[in-house]
């Protein structure tokens, strides 16, 4: 079918233009890794129309691999956002042509403040590249556009030099598969039951608590505020002693008729199942398992309450406040 034979024609050039932007990636592409790797800033990448789009990817994958960056839109940076810029961040710039208007008034802009520029570019002759402190030739020999317009393979291979500075910067921090996971705490279920518990837990004020000795009518707003379904008893040196859930309240209301006049470790049982925050959320996902429960208290060295884990915690449904 016609179709497939453009299909391919379009890829050929893609191909092409890669190619020839893997030839000419040298000593410029090293300055830019070296002053990225120097700064103590942020990467702020800016671009219009479909460079824009392709910065906005740059942006995103260099923030998830440990290097910290954010998107600039030239329009919104020429309204106010220029604020957001600080002398310490790398301006990575793109532009094919080299002559954005908006894009060079940004770098001629933040290069009066200090700022280093980044070009990602076509043109090494362009106001862009004689601005700019590195300049990556990103330019390939034709569009797979039929009439040579469009930008097509242009942006992919901006795309692609993006992604190889991503990984040269994340290898060269030492940035490992704990650390990105670190910053994907939404992932797959899989990996979210390797990372440890304490990165996980609900923590501080989000914890049901009350002590031995409370009347079980002062807890219970606690225990409806929390909205975890349960309430766990501390002594007064924070260690757990008991843990009262819905179905301990059903069963002392079956008792007892009206528990509210109860202390809370008259209702609660004792010596509840925990884990400690420095296990794997898989092991806590068995626990909970095994015994048929939701929610888990996590507890440090000294057996101190420290969080308090749910179900969905692990299975990435809740509302997660992260510790490390």
């Amino acid at each position: 079918m016609r179709v497939v034979e453009t299909a391919r024609r379009v890829l050929r050039i893609e191909i092409e233009g890669l190619e020839s932007v893997y030839r000419k990636l040298g000593p410029s592409f090293e300055r830019a890794v070296e002053l990225i790797l120097g700064s103590r800033g942020r990467v702020v990448v800016t671009g219009l129309g479909k460079s824009g789009l392709v910065g906005r990817k740059i942006a995103a994958t260099l923030s998830s691999t440990g290097t910290p960056a954010f998107f600039l839109h030239p329009a919104e940076a020429l309204h106010g956002d220029l604020g957001m810029v600080t002398r310490e961040d790398v301006l990575l710039a793109l532009s094919n042509s080299g002559r954005t208007e908006e894009v060079n008034l940004i770098v001629q802009i933040l290069k009066r403040r200090g700022v280093k520029t980044v070009a990602f570019t076509g043109n090494g002759d362009s106001p862009l590249a004689r601005m700019a402190e590195v300049v990556i030739d990103v330019g390939v020999p034709r569009e797979a556009c039929p009439y040579d317009l469009a930008p097509t393979a242009s942006t992919t291979a901006a795309l692609a030099v993006g992604d190889a500075l991503a990984v040269a910067l994340a290898e060269a921090r030492g940035f490992g598969p704990e650390d990105f996971r670190r910053n994907h705490p939404a992932g797959s279920l899989g990996e979210r039951l390797r990372v440890r518990v304490a990165e996980i837990m609900l923590t501080e004020e989000h914890i049901p608590r009350t002590r031995m000795g409370t009347l079980l009518r002062d807890a219970l707003p606690e225990m409806d505020r929390k909205g975890l379904g349960c309430i766990l008893v501390l002594d007064d040196h924070d260690h757990l002693r008991g843990i009262i859930t819905d179905g301990d309240l059903r069963r002392a209301l079956l008792r007892r008729g009206n528990p509210e006049e109860a202390r809370v470790e008259e209702i609660m049982t004792p010596d509840p199942k925990r884990i400690r925050k420095d296990r794997l959320a898989s092991e806590a996902l068995d626990l909970m398992e095994k015994h048929l429960i939701t929610v888990l208290p996590v507890v440090d060295e000294e057996e101190k309450l420290v969080g308090i884990l749910h179900l969905h915690d692990i299975l990435g449904k809740g509302s997660f406040k992260f510790t490390v």
